[in-house]
């Protein structure tokens, strides 16, 4: 990123691994990306750090050669106001646990892979599907309920909202929580229902996922 004129506090991260080409530095921001197996890593990591630092009006410079190493240098703005002690996080141990049903529905594997993994961690019945179509023959050969989508809003043939929809005639009592990496698309997940159907942007750290998911699970649903 660009540097900006004022005060800031740098700090700086360095390593003596494999480096990176330009090719690939170019990318390494980006949700998503990752050089990875499949399967392997989310690319969620930088993406999320670049997103948190932006935030606060920061920056980062990344140098790297291969074969040398990377040095990643965070810019963040300098302040002279006095520091509050912040409220402390709940940490991933201390959010809640639940045994309801979740159905997955993402066509990127490595998030997909990320969100199946994490719930099941915190107990939930876990079904996963790669498309709208395929989640909605998983659910006609489910025989239970199923008490929230978790699904990503732009995907081959069937999108998430309208995935939402046609499950909700089939589970008028399940939540909605409907993911995207654009948070202009929150307008669409409102236009759904303004009750029982939730937004997430993407990328989204661990602890976003669970609270919000049992958030919405807590939370009441009317019928589409």
């Amino acid at each position: 990123a660009l540097g900006k004129a004022g005060d800031f506090v740098m700090l700086q991260v360095a390593d003596t691994g494999t480096g990176m080409p330009d090719d690939v530095k170019a990318h390494i921001f980006e949700p998503f990306f990752t050089t990875k197996e499949k399967g392997k890593g989310s690319g969620l990591g930088l993406a999320t750090i670049f997103s948190i630092v932006q935030q606060q009006n920061g920056f980062i410079e990344v140098d790297s050669e291969p074969g040398v190493g990377t040095t990643f240098r965070i810019y963040l703005p300098r302040t002279t106001e006095s520091v509050t002690q912040p409220r402390r996080q709940p940490q991933l141990t201390e959010l809640p646990r639940g045994s309801e049903t979740v159905l997955v529905v993402e066509d990127e594997p490595a998030v997909r892979n990320l969100a199946v993994r994490l719930l099941a961690r915190y107990g939930y019945t876990v079904l996963e599907a790669h498309d709208g179509v395929s989640a909605l023959a998983m659910a006609a050969d489910f025989a239970g309920e199923i008490h929230l989508l978790l699904s990503d809003m732009i995907m081959p043939e069937m999108g998430g909202k309208e995935l939402a929809v046609k499950l909700r005639a089939r589970y008028p009592v399940m939540k909605v929580l409907l993911m995207s990496g654009k948070a202009s698309n929150k307008a669409n997940a409102d236009a759904i229902d303004g009750t029982g159907v939730g937004f997430i942007r993407k990328p989204f750290s661990a602890f976003e996922l669970v609270r919000r998911v049992r958030e919405m699970l807590d939370g009441e649903t009317v019928t589409l």
